[in-house]
């Protein structure tokens, strides 16, 4: 079993249990090696007296073969439990579906498995397969959960440090600078940029302290994305939408530009193509909101849209994707923040991470300013009746002229206006800008 991390989903796991009693299950769904399946068998050996894990990436056939009929559930626990050598008991014990998506009739059988009642259900898995290959009845009896990397706060646990986070929303609650602390605060924010929140790339990085090492891990991550990639898309057209995410987004487009990248495809292919990126959980999309107002999901362009990886870490790597890591000193010079790059996509990714993470869906607007430019509002958020527009630098040049345009058009519906980057707090006229590392506090 893989080194348990300190999870917020345990929470919700943890509620979910608490809340329904058995009346419905709950799907975790996320990218591979996120670290659902380690998360839910920790939580079952907490939370029950006796629990059942079915990985179905590695049982035999005949355990597959028993959700073909459900005339008959005691035939069904029965035989679990006897595969298992586990004694399961009524409404103390769990039944976890690992990787449900090789299962697709697993995933149907919920309905039944939890009016019968006796027992609690947790699904793990990443669902595109599951629309692909098998027409299933999807159970209503089904709550869902999306397990993310690891946020910031996440990973200074992993590192043994539970007292950062709730300092640094103090100081963002008061509206003070940090002063001396910034640095450090920054430099503990670019190692998790570089790290990320994938647990086996921390687990590398608690172990060994080695960076080269952590990038190696990461790449075996990619790796495996394009892999599964390339099996759903043959073509390569899904696995070259997903390598050329840092490239979109270093090109300062207002968009993805998907067409780009794979050439012309009918408008279903590039649909299927998207969604896959989409269910894959790799990646997060921000949508163009046509008219910022709050609603924003009824006036999102479903053709206009940015695409930033799940995992900033991750990100990292896929921008050096053609380097070695020992033909360079790139990482070195983020941590030390001495990369002459312009890094602002790297911060725009890690920004995305964050606001997702923290249950936020993403947005963003652009407006002509003249005829050749726009300016660009990197995301907004919905408070109350308000919007929250933020601009993201990665520097310490604090202009903000994008914002500034933005809030003068829909002066009406503004909360407050937020220019996150590398500096320490401080007030720019009706301006808040926030060192980035707030940026889960919004």
């Amino acid at each position: 079993m893989e080194k348990v991390f300190k999870r917020k989903l345990y929470d919700e796991l943890l509620t979910w249990k608490n809340e329904s009693k058995g009346r419905s299950a709950v799907l975790v769904e996320g990218a591979r090696r996120v670290g659902k399946s380690t998360l839910v068998e920790h939580f079952a050996q907490q939370e029950y007296d006796t629990y059942i894990l079915v990985d179905f990436n590695k049982v035999p056939k005949r355990i597959k073969d028993l959700f073909e009929d459900l005339t008959d559930l005691d035939r069904i626990f029965l035989s679990l439990q006897q595969h298992y050598q586990v004694v399961l008991k009524p409404r103390k014990s769990l039944i976890i579906f690992d990787e449900v998506q090789k299962c697709p009739l697993a995933r149907q059988a919920i309905k039944y498995l939890v009016q019968d009642g006796r027992y609690d259900y947790i699904e793990t898995g990443f669902l595109i397969s599951i629309r692909k290959n098998t027409k299933i009845t999807i159970p209503s009896e089904e709550d869902r959960i999306t397990m993310y990397p690891m946020d910031f706060e996440e990973f200074r646990w992993a590192l043994g440090d539970e007292v950062s986070i709730p300092l640094l929303r103090q100081w963002y609650d008061a509206k003070m600078a940090l002063g001396p602390s910034h640095r450090k605060a920054m430099f503990d924010l670019r190692l998790f940029m570089l790290v990320g929140g994938m647990p086996q790339a921390v687990n590398t990085y608690l172990e060994t302290n080695n960076l080269s090492l952590v990038d190696k891990t990461k790449r075996k991550i990619i790796s495996l994305y394009l892999e599964d990639f390339q099996k759903l898309d043959p073509t390569g057209k899904a696995e070259r939408l997903f390598q050329n995410i840092p490239a979109q987004l270093s090109g300062n487009q207002s968009r993805y530009q998907p067409y780009a990248v794979i050439g012309d495809q009918s408008e279903n292919k590039m649909t299927e193509l998207l969604q896959a990126l989409s269910e894959s959980k790799t990646t997060l999309f921000s949508y163009h909101c046509t008219d910022p107002n709050v609603g924003m999901s009824l006036n999102k362009d479903l053709g206009r849209f940015k695409i930033f990886l799940a995992d900033t870490g991750l990100f990292v790597t896929l921008c050096f994707w053609d380097k070695a890591f020992t033909e360079n000193t790139i990482y070195q010079q983020l941590l030390g923040d001495k990369l002459k790059a312009n890094l602002g996509y790297v911060y725009e990714n890690l920004v995305a991470q964050m606001l997702a993470s923290a249950g936020n869906q993403l947005f963003y607007y652009t407006f002509p300013k003249d005829e050749k430019h726009n300016y660009e509002v990197d995301f907004l958020l919905s408070r109350g009746n308000k919007l929250v527009p933020i601009e993201v630098k990665s520097s310490s040049y604090k202009t903000h002229k994008s914002l500034d345009a933005f809030c003068e058009k829909f002066t009406s519906r503004i909360d407050k206006r937020i220019l996150l980057y590398t500096k320490d707090y401080q007030k720019d006229g009706a301006t808040s800008c926030l060192p980035v590392y707030f940026t889960p506090f919004l």
